[in-house]
């Protein structure tokens, strides 16, 4: 094998420099997760099942076993054929996700997974690792310019062909995981405009799944009317008076709607979409407020007034299409996933859809400060929690080790996200760096996601927690992209 001017062959690299925190942090992120799977999977009767391949803990140790020869075999390989073939791996990977759709074997309503006899491969997690490499090869080639739009769409289009992909496998969890390439465009000077639009579409789509989305469009409306009345220079005692009382009939609309249908004998009969017609005082304010700021002969004006108009119209449809979408046309189990995180008092049912959510948070919440202790996890062995060996894992280390022990994960993966980010900032080389952004958005979503699951900060959308989780795929991805930023800092000084 050729090496390039600029690389350095293995034996002239001290092994002895490779970050140890961050290899430490691996090793114990590891060996937490083999020893809460063993947890969840232990037969007292069979003490040493770690030993057979045909358990979770012996597959779990078979594949640690790889993970360590992985990380020999990329210490190895020249640190500049990752960049090289970034874009062929990129390829490989995506074609190994498309075949799933046509060979793959159906996992919890997903075609995503390869199955070899006794083991499961999804290629998804090299698909993470692909992109990366993808990603980190064109945002450092010459040229890039985030302020452009041509490399603005060749960027996002590098992690939105996976998303697609893995939407066609209906694996939903999964393609959420790679929008964290959105943080790295962020840090390479994509203006912060996108993400406030962003954020404020998922915010509004979150709140029209939440609440009835006239309501919302109400609420949309009472904060443009304000913006509008406060550009009025006289008379604004009036208008503000009009706005105040929009705010209590909107939040009794029904009483208030109530009382002026009301018959001379008491009873009255709302209409039929009675909640529909809480929007309509506030468009004819809108309508008050914007005509006399869009009659005023000024081309800045104008062009402002427009922009609000149609940056409330959107929002409304937004909120209606949302919610219509979601309640509408998903699939029954699928409302009922979204159900559970944002109306979880509609669930009433706790042995069906809430079952996995409502012992999660049993089993975290018994645990109390230090926990009941090592393999003395009564919801842990009496399997209350399903999935606990891979998406519901931090339910195990909650219930035997409590608050400390949940405390403990929670440090080690902010220090590994920070560390990273340090060495990341470190790097001469820009694909190095970028690689490493890549790696650490991906580990904090990751991180995020499950843990906040299994308490119903998030929904329940079947992503693992890295190195901890059950599951060959899971945790050989992790630790190629982590085992290859430790490479890649051994040559940070290269450029």
């Amino acid at each position: 094998m050729s090496l390039s001017r600029n690389s350095t062959p293995l034996d002239t690299v001290n092994i002895r420099e490779i970050d140890r925190q961050t290899l430490t942090l691996f090793i114990a992120l590891v060996s937490c997760g083999w020893l809460m799977i063993y947890a969840v999977n232990r037969d007292p009767e069979v003490p040493y099942s770690f030993f057979s391949l045909s358990t979770n803990p012996g597959k779990q140790t078979f594949f640690i076993v790889v993970c360590m020869a992985l990380l020999f075999l990329i210490m190895m390989v020249d640190w500049v054929l990752w960049r090289t073939f970034a874009f062929f791996l990129y390829l490989g990977s995506l074609i190994l996700m498309f075949g799933t759709i046509f060979l793959g074997r159906e996992v919890n309503g997903a075609l995503a997974w390869y199955q070899f006899g006794g083991f499961s491969f999804q290629p998804c997690e090299l698909g993470k690792f692909g992109t990366c490499l993808a990603m980190a090869a064109y945002l450092s080639s010459t040229g890039v310019n985030m302020r452009t739009w041509k490399s603005r769409i060749i960027a996002m289009s590098i992690f939105m062909v996976p998303v697609l992909i893995i939407l066609l496998q209906q694996d939903t969890g999964s393609a959420l995981v790679f929008f964290s390439f959105m943080l790295v465009l962020y840090r390479e000077g994509l203006a912060p405009s996108w993400y406030v639009l962003g954020f404020g579409t998922a915010l509004t789509v979150i709140l029209g799944l939440i609440f009835q989305p006239p309501y919302v469009v109400a609420h949309i409306l009472i904060f443009v009317n304000a913006a509008l009345i406060s550009r009025f220079k006289e008379k604004t005692n009036i208008w503000w008076g009009v706005w105040a009382v929009l705010l209590p009939v909107t939040w009794w609309w029904k009483t208030v709607l109530s009382v002026l249908l009301s018959k001379s004998d008491g009873t009255s009969t709302l209409p039929e979409n009675a909640d529909l017609f809480v929007v309509v005082p506030h468009i004819l304010l809108f309508i008050a407020a914007f005509l006399p700021n869009y009659l005023r002969k000024n081309n800045i004006i104008q062009q402002q007034m427009r922009f609000w108009l149609l940056l409330t119209a959107l929002a409304a449809t937004l909120v209606f299409t949302a919610n219509f979408a979601c309640y509408k046309v998903l699939a029954p189990h699928q409302q009922v996933r979204v159900k559970i995180w944002l109306r979880p008092w509609e669930i009433t049912d706790t042995r069906g859809a809430a079952y996995n959510l409502l012992h999660s948070k049993m089993a975290i919440g018994s645990g109390g400060f230090a926990g009941k202790g090592l393999f003395e996890g009564t919801m842990t062995k009496l399997k209350f929690v399903p999935q606990q060996s891979t998406d519901f894992i931090f339910c195990t280390i909650g219930e035997e080790h409590g608050f400390a022990g949940a405390a403990a994960v929670i440090i080690l993966f902010a220090w590994l996200l920070v560390r990273l980010t340090i060495l990341a900032e470190r790097q001469r080389n820009s694909f190095s760096r970028l690689y490493i952004y890549c790696v650490t958005g991906i580990l904090f979503v990751h991180f995020i996601v499950n843990i906040g699951m299994t308490m119903g900060l998030f929904p329940i959308i079947g992503i693992p927690l890295p190195f901890i989780s059950y599951g060959g795929s899971s945790i050989i991805g992790f630790t190629l992209m982590l085992g290859l930023v430790l490479k890649l800092d051994l040559h940070r000084f290269q450029a």
